[in-house]
């Protein structure tokens, strides 16, 4: 029956898609790591060395697997924007207390 496949596409997907928020919240985690460290080695926020590199692997990643590398780009780009802005908001916080 059409439906019952449809569900099961649908089922997998939404599988999918709780892993993939999982593993974001994950990472987030580490970067969250990442952010304390930077503020106490008054390192700066965002490290466009280590940004292009990670574009680089993450598009050649993408291309293997056929995904397309400039949505993964994208989506990379949104991810490391949420994580610098993160960083930003720790190093802040820390100078904050610093000076109390």
């Amino acid at each position: 029956m059409p439906n019952d496949r449809l569900q099961r596409y649908r089922k997998s997907i939404d599988n999918i898609d709780t892993a993939l928020i999982c593993l974001l919240a994950e990472r987030f985690k580490i970067t969250s790591d990442v952010s304390y460290y930077k503020a106490e080695k008054q390192l700066p926020p965002a490290d466009l060395a280590r940004e292009a590199e990670q574009a680089k692997r993450l598009r050649q990643l993408a291309e293997s697997t056929g995904l397309n590398p400039d949505f993964a780009e994208r989506f990379l780009r949104m991810v490391i924007e949420e994580a610098t802005q993160h960083h930003r908001l720790i190093k802040d916080e820390m100078e904050k207390s610093w000076s109390n």
